[in-house]
């Protein structure tokens, strides 16, 4: 693997694209309500990370993405691109935020749930949620990306969820996607060691149903096969002399 470690500039840098890609969705909860449609949400971020941020999103036109954002609604799992689609009470999306600033890409992604949500629903959102910060908190210097994959892994099938194989966490910074692959299933001490100033995402995506899932014919949306729900959340992290930094903290977390 071709793993770039961070200068103490470029770590700068990367503080400042985590914080914005937080805002954007600190940003757009309000709007999250019934009767939106996703290219209404697209829009609002796209106008917040272009003439606010003065940052550019990073989706748009990457391999021929057509959006700003990504929102994945229900049994989608990622890749969810916004479109006419009005939310409905009970729906769960998730909103992935990823914005370019002097160079560098800061990338986080968050459930929201849109009116009353069923506790089931609730219940895959949170042990998710608490699958990727177990996962983070095997970050530091000598451990493995197999320790991280392990926690996401244990917690998720041991709450009788499965983890998407498919799709992982990714190293980043000036590049969007770069080494090392973040996979959330492993085993502990097994793969590349992590060292300070390594950057990477990770982003569990759980489903209540079985792990296997399919490309939609737009080419880009990925759903659960079984038409099961699906929860996925991310954050970027730094690994610190001693530990872990979340690059894309929101308020609401600290």
């Amino acid at each position: 693997m071709s793993i770039t470690i961070k200068t103490e500039s470029e770590i700068e840098k990367m503080r400042v694209a985590g914080r914005l890609a937080a805002e954007v969705l600190e940003m757009i909860e309000p709007h999250v309500v019934p009767g939106i449609t996703t290219n209404e949400l697209d829009t609002i971020c796209h106008d917040y990370i272009v003439n606010v941020q003065n940052a550019i999103p990073a989706p748009l036109n990457y391999h021929g993405f057509p959006k700003s954002i990504c929102t994945s609604i229900n049994q989608q799992v990622c890749h969810g691109i916004p479109c006419e689609k009005k939310l409905k009470s009970g729906d769960i999306i998730n909103i992935d935020i990823t914005v370019i600033k002097d160079d560098y890409h800061g990338d986080t992604s968050k459930m929201f749930c849109v009116g009353e949500v069923s506790p089931h629903a609730q219940r895959l959102i949170k042990v998710t949620q608490e699958s990727m910060y177990l996962g983070i908190q095997q970050v530091k210097p000598g451990a493995t990306l197999g320790d991280i994959g392990e926690a996401i892994q244990k917690h998720a099938e041991g709450n009788r969820y499965s983890v998407v194989r498919e799709f992982c966490g990714h190293g980043i910074g000036k590049v969007f996607h770069e080494d090392p692959q973040v996979l959330h299933y492993g085993k502990a001490g097994a793969g590349e060691v992590l060292r300070p100033g390594m950057i990477f995402t990770i982003e569990p995506m759980i489903n209540i149903g079985k792990r296997h899932i399919k490309v939609l014919s737009d080419g880009w949306t990925v759903v659960t096969k079984d038409r099961s729900l699906s929860a996925q959340w991310e954050h970027t992290i730094l690994v610190t002399a001693d530990g872990y930094e979340i690059l894309t903290l929101r308020q609401e977390e600290r």
